[in-house]
């Protein structure tokens, strides 16, 4: 059975349409488009439903024939979201208040997807944290009401299950996956206490001894929390606004690493500077980082938070897996010029390097055989419009946005894990009328009084740092061991600040081998004049040479 075609959400300021994706992208004849703005769009987690708002009305339709499963009349939503088993949807509009209604309405809507009926109003004035997070299977749904966790089982709203009351938690994440559930959340430190994360599994909220892992930190003025997939280990970026070193201008972040299993970690970064982004492998067994002043380093690391695999620097500030885990594309995008780096992660090798100049959105296909590049509004204004690429390098679509009108967003059609199967890597672009936009190799900066000249250590803008596999054995060499690898640092460091000191300090002391010191020799541009040149140099070394010999000879005999 062959599998089958995503589609591509493309919302806009001229309305909203459904797409049938790659290698093309026709109109889906079975949606109906809405010629009117809509602002918010969604599809369920499996795919099969499609619901937009645009100021009028909720609509919810199948994906696979258009037909419409519900029409609220809500004109005020401005956000809505699926419960991973198309049970409820979840509507939220912006809070307000009158005179004549100071309490306000209720804002969050929860909606019997079968019945149309409403579960459930609650307020919630917030949009960060608007929708509640479910369980997989739904048995469970939680939210964040006034420091607590409020728990829910089986979509029953009007019964708080259980509760997890915490000092000043700001923060939560349900894991992923199906029963039993684990809720990680933060606590912000206060009064010179540290900041915390703990793991819990539900319902076992009996206090701090029964956390599954606990980790604590100072620096932290905010966090992302991001769990695997198996739900086996939860990644914490901490950050806080001012580095008060001045070293920074994005602040200062920090990563910590927490398990199930009770282990925890920092994770140790190999170069200072800021965190652009984390992602985890959807093999749940490793996570890269990407990270430090620009050109930033990109890291891979292990369930140890060991190094694996190490891409050097580059201008890059983003990390995309591919569904399968079989490729992962590193990018720069944003005030960076639109760079992506795309690798074959069992090889460690790389596969093309095209460009995507103004992009502002980038996303796998579910296929792991395509990606969309998008530049959107508001952030770009001019220029909007989207490409369908093959992760080889080569563009397959190109649509350019009409002028006058604007693209707000483009969305993928989810699929259950296990629809597109894993498929071998290919190296050699795939075919294209519209070409590839690899990059040519990029000369740096040089001032001229040093052009024409070798290039040094100490006439580089930045160090240029290559890829390198750090999996023990990977290169022959044995593996150090933590105190070894600490010590390695320390050296290295130590040579490094050396060399910014003084560039010559350390080239090697030994003697220099004849022919690494001989002079170049010049030529006047006839043979036999140069010949004779050469013979009177010859007898003078000759001459010198004796007569150093001659004075080691009195020396000797003095003694």
């Amino acid at each position: 059975m062959a599998p089958p075609i995503p589609i591509l959400a493309v919302r806009g300021s001229d309305g909203t349409v459904l797409l049938r994706g790659p290698p093309n992208c026709e109109k889906n004849a079975d949606f109906q488009r809405d010629p009117r703005q809509s602002r918010y769009v969604a599809f369920s987690k499996d795919g099969t439903l499609f619901a937009w708002c645009n100021g009028e009305k909720v609509t919810v339709v199948k994906v696979a024939d258009g037909s419409q499963v519900r029409l609220f009349d809500l004109p005020k939503t401005a956000m809505l979201e699926f419960s991973p088993l198309n049970t409820v949807l979840a509507t939220w509009q912006v809070y307000s208040k009158t005179q004549d209604n100071p309490q306000g309405d209720a804002n969050l809507q929860l909606w019997d997807l079968k019945t149309g009926t409403c579960l459930k109003a609650l307020y919630q004035k917030k949009v960060q944290g608007w929708c509640p997070s479910w369980s997989d299977d739904e048995k469970i749904a939680v939210r964040s009401v006034n420091n607590e966790l409020h728990f829910f089982e089986n979509n029953d709203f009007i019964t708080i299950a259980n509760k997890l009351h915490l000092q000043k938690v700001s923060e939560f994440m349900l894991s992923p996956g199906s029963q039993p559930s684990k809720v990680a959340v933060y606590v912000p430190g206060s009064k010179g206490a540290p900041s915390f994360v703990r793991l819990y599994q539900y319902p076992n909220f009996g206090g701090p001894t029964c956390a599954l892992a606990n980790k604590s930190f100072f620096k932290a003025d905010r966090v992302t929390m991001l769990w695997n997939k198996k739900a086996t280990a939860v990644l914490v970026q901490a950050s806080i606004e001012v580095d008060k070193t001045g070293a920074s201008y994005y602040g200062e972040q920090t990563l910590h690493y927490l398990a199930t299993n009770g282990e925890t970690s920092a994770v140790q970064l190999q170069k200072n500077g800021p965190i652009y982004d984390v992602a985890w492998s959807p093999s749940s067994t490793e996570f890269c980082v990407v990270y430090g002043f620009m050109p930033a380093k990109a890291t891979v690391y292990n369930l140890k938070c060991d190094p694996v695999f190490d891409f050097g620097t580059g201008p890059r500030n983003a990390v995309y897996y591919s569904p399968q885990g079989h490729i992962l594309v590193l990018a720069g995008f944003g005030n960076l010029r639109g760079q992506m780096e795309v690798w074959d992660v069992k090889k460690w090798k790389q596969v093309s390097k095209p460009q995507a100049p103004d992009s502002t959105h980038f996303a796998w296909c579910p296929d792991g055989e395509h990606v969309v590049t998008s530049t959107c509004a508001p952030r770009l204004r001019v220029s909007n419009g989207y490409k369908i690429w093959h992760y080889t390098g080569t563009v397959l679509y190109k649509q350019d946005t009409p002028t006058g009108t604007e693209l707000w967003e483009t969305v993928w059609q989810p699929f259950p894990d296990g629809t597109f199967p894993e498929r071998p890597v290919k190296y050699q672009a795939a075919p294209s009328e519209l070409g590839s936009t690899e990059a040519k190799p990029a000369q740096a900066y040089r001032p001229p009084a040093l052009r024409n000249k070798p290039v040094t250590a100490s006439s580089k803008l930045h160090e240029e740092e290559p890829p390198q596999n750090l999996r023990p054995g990977a290169t022959g060499d044995k593996q150090l061991s933590k105190t070894a690898l600490k010590n390695q640092k320390k050296r290295e460091a130590k040579k490094a600040a050396k060399q910014e000191i003084n560039p010559d300090a350390l080239e090697p002391q030994s003697d220099p081998s004849p022919a690494s010191s001989a002079q170049p020799e010049t030529s006047c541009g006839d043979p036999e004049t140069d010949k004779k040149i050469k013979n009177v140099k010859k007898l003078e070394k000759m001459e010198k040479e004796a007569q150093l010999m001659k004075e080691l000879e009195d020396l000797q005999l003095k003694v």
